[in-house]
């Protein structure tokens, strides 16, 4: 009898009572007809924003599986919903796959029924967001750096230092920063705060942002009550965070790829720049629910999302990079070189998303992700 294991919808019934699958399949079978995703706004693209920007109905048309995606604003958000269930794949930044192994909430999948995997970035085929113990956990999709977005009318050069966010000042137009600035509305934003204080208080002696003793910490966050009084909003919604800089004055703040191109494209006078102290990023894998529904079109789209007809669109559209190389070499519908343009050589330059722990590798022990999350709900709150 062969041990041959086909993902088959009759074994749905089996996978949907099990935690999590015993090992990942070997092979794939038939398409359910439908895959439901939970992604980062922007990145699940059907023409419906743009007819030229579509890498959807072309899957949809190849394997008959109709993708429904639901945005998500933040990585706590992307977990919630995962605990909800009925979704297939969420396409996790670092400050959250490692929780949604740790839930069991996703399952190992199997690199062999992914052809294109052996197209991925080395630096990014073992990466520790979405391997464990030497299983993978995902697919990676894109990366990108949190850039400092900033309004060229008020900054005739590039701001070259994060201080524009973090601490009072006068900015070049002669007017505060106070209610002109933003700041991310999630906890990992805190690594931003460190990494700034890196170059500001090297005496702190931090040497990676996600991992923080107590002294450091506590700098970190009374950095993070000043800002308080500065922001004119914690942002989460890319949709609002553009709409402040085009309608409430806001002209700096933490930013993405994505909304710096967008505001561009409507020829607002927005730009954005990599500051002296460097900056924190992400990396987004495709992971699979561990009780998915749907994991033949789950499968499908995993290999489909690594060829150039997603890369390539995906990285312009979105203001990211490509996680397989050669996809640099392709043609998007804008025509620009956006590895280029996107940073792609400026990878090790990125401190990526990954979530804290108490068992660090730079030091004795260090403030768990569980207390970044209230502490900085409570900075947000006012206390």
């Amino acid at each position: 009898m062969s041990t041959t294991r086909v993902i088959s919808t009759g074994l749905l019934a089996v996978a949907a009572a099990a935690s999590v699958l015993a090992a990942p399949p070997t092979a794939i079978g038939k398409g359910e007809g439908r895959l439901d995703i939970i992604a980062w706004a922007g990145y699940i693209e059907r023409g419906e924003t743009d007819k030229n920007y579509d890498w959807v109905t072309a899957f949809e048309k190849d394997t008959g599986c109709k993708v429904n995606a639901k945005s998500a604003a933040t990585s706590d958000e992307m977990v919630s919903l995962m605990k909800l269930g009925g979704y297939d794949l969420v396409t996790a930044s670092g400050d959250a796959s490692l929780r949604l192994v740790a839930s069991k909430l996703v399952q190992e999948i199997n690199p062999a029924l992914v052809p294109s995997w052996k197209n991925v970035d080395a630096r990014l085929q073992n990466a520790d967001w979405h391997t464990v113990g030497g299983k993978h956990y995902g697919v990676p999709y894109q990366w990108g750096p949190n850039v400092l977005m900033y309004n060229t009318s008020v900054f005739k050069e590039a701001p070259k230092s994060w201080s524009v966010v973090f601490e009072p000042t006068v900015l070049p137009d002669g007017k505060p920063n106070k209610g002109r600035v933003q700041a991310y509305d999630g906890a990992i934003y805190i690594a931003d705060a460190a990494l700034y204080l890196m170059g500001k208080q090297p005496e702190l002696g931090i040497k990676d942002p996600y991992e923080l003793n107590d002294k450091q910490y506590a700098a970190v966050l009374a950095l993070l009550r000043g800002q308080k009084a500065l922001t004119h909003r914690y942002w989460h919604d890319s949709t609002v965070q553009m709409n402040d800089f085009k309608n409430e004055g806001v002209v700096a703040s933490g930013s993405w790829g994505y909304m710096v191109n967008a505001l561009q494209a409507e020829k607002k006078p927005i730009a954005s720049t990599v500051p002296k102290e460097g900056v924190t990023g992400w990396a987004d894998t495709t992971m699979l629910h561990a009780n998915a529904k749907h994991p033949n079109c789950a499968y499908k789209w995993m290999e489909y999302s690594l060829s150039d007809k997603v890369q390539a669109p995906l990285a312009e559209w979105f203001g990211a990079n490509p996680v397989v190389g050669a996809a640099c070499k392709a043609k998007a519908p804008g025509g620009s070189d956006f590895c280029k343009d996107n940073g792609y050589d400026r990878f090790t330059e990125v401190k990526f998303w990954k979530t804290p722990q108490a068992k660090c590798s730079t030091q004795g022990s260090c403030v768990p992700y569980g207390k970044w999350t209230m502490d900085y709900i409570a900075i947000m709150g006012g206390r």
